[in-house]
């Protein structure tokens, strides 16, 4: 007897929930993905990665009077302490340290500075629909407001970062201040709970709802979920992941390598690989365009489509041929009797 289970897909809980390819930053769902709202902690994010950027992790600094009267969650850190900033971001992505993101912003630029940074950048990402008021998410003075799109933007980004990376796959981080130890557990808890899991951020605040920036990988393919507003994250995300992991897979389309067109030889430096469903195949092409007689080094290109739309383009580079060295009289000579 043949029994048939269902396989069970939870409704999408979020307000706002986008599910991309960190690789291609193609859109595999989307659910009210450029409605603004309120962001809570997963604005670490950009306050982490203008520090990556602009900063020497390694180096020392000491906790300011900026930390007195620091709410919601902290790492409890306190004025007169000396610690690293490598350690602080730590603290900040792994705790949600609204502490450790105000002396962050305070010790580097000055917090008014620091929130200009994260807005000059998020203007870079074309995070258009973005406005970051303070660096740790808190909405009771000062707001943060996003899209779910654009927080893709920023999370795609900051994964190029491999600190960023290595962070927010932490489970357990152990450091000494000047003062004490801490042993700080990652609060994302998808991370150990899900097996695809590599990092993430969540955050909560009353007036955004509970809202989660995650990564998963299945084989080599990298998907991340933005939800915003978001009464089961976990539970949202797993099921997200389990349903576009299964429906999609990393498709090599152009390999890099040696190619021969027409009797010539070329070279493409980059493979394209993109996500698709198993009935994409048959509807992408690709169109070579060549221009032999060009006397740059790059003569050409790749458009790969899918359905007719060009969804990448890889360039074509003339063939290096490799000189052989002359050799000298003597070494002629050498081989004739060798």
């Amino acid at each position: 007897m043949l029994f048939i289970v269902p396989f069970h897909v939870l409704a999408d809980s979020g307000k706002s929930t986008i599910v991309m390819d960190a690789d291609s930053g193609r859109i595999l769902y989307q659910k009210n993905i450029d409605q603004k709202q309120l962001i809570a902690s997963t604005t670490k994010i950009m306050t982490c990665i203008v520090v990556l950027e602009n900063f020497n992790i390694d180096s020392e600094i000491i906790v300011g009077d900026e930390v007195n009267g620091m709410y919601g969650t902290n790492i409890y850190i306190e004025q007169g302490e000396k610690i690293k900033i490598k350690d602080l971001l730590y603290g900040l992505m792994l705790r949600s340290g609204n502490d450790a993101a105000v002396t962050l912003a305070a010790n580097t630029l000055g917090e008014d500075e620091f929130v200009n940074k994260m807005n000059e950048k998020s203007e870079q990402l074309g995070m258009k629909n973005t406005v970051f008021n303070n660096p740790h998410g808190l909405d009771d003075e000062t707001k943060n407001y996003s899209t779910a799109y654009d927080m893709a933007l920023l999370a795609r980004y900051a994964f190029k970062n491999p600190v960023y990376r290595k962070i927010i796959s932490t489970r357990k981080y152990v450091t000494k201040s000047s003062m004490k130890s801490y042993v700080w557990y990652n609060r994302m808890s998808l991370l150990g709970n899900y097996k695809y899991c590599i990092g993430g951020k969540n955050g909560y605040t009353p007036s955004a709802g509970k809202s989660l920036v995650s990564y998963a990988q299945k084989g080599d393919l990298t998907l991340m979920i933005i939800s915003l507003n978001d009464q089961s994250i976990y539970e949202n995300h797993k099921s997200l992941y389990n349903r576009y992991f299964l429906s999609y897979k990393n498709y090599k389309i152009v390999e890099a390598g040696d190619m021969n067109i027409n009797g010539a030889d070329y070279n493409i430096k980059n493979s394209f690989m993109y996500p698709l469903t198993e009935s994409e195949l048959d509807n992408v092409s690709t169109l070579i365009k060549i221009e032999p007689k060009s006397l740059n080094q790059k003569v050409g290109k790749i458009e790969i489509r899918l359905n007719n739309n060009i969804i990448g383009i890889t360039d074509i580079y003339k063939k290096t041929k490799i000189k052989k060295e002359k050799k000298s009289l003597f070494e002629k000579i050498l081989n004739l009797f060798c």
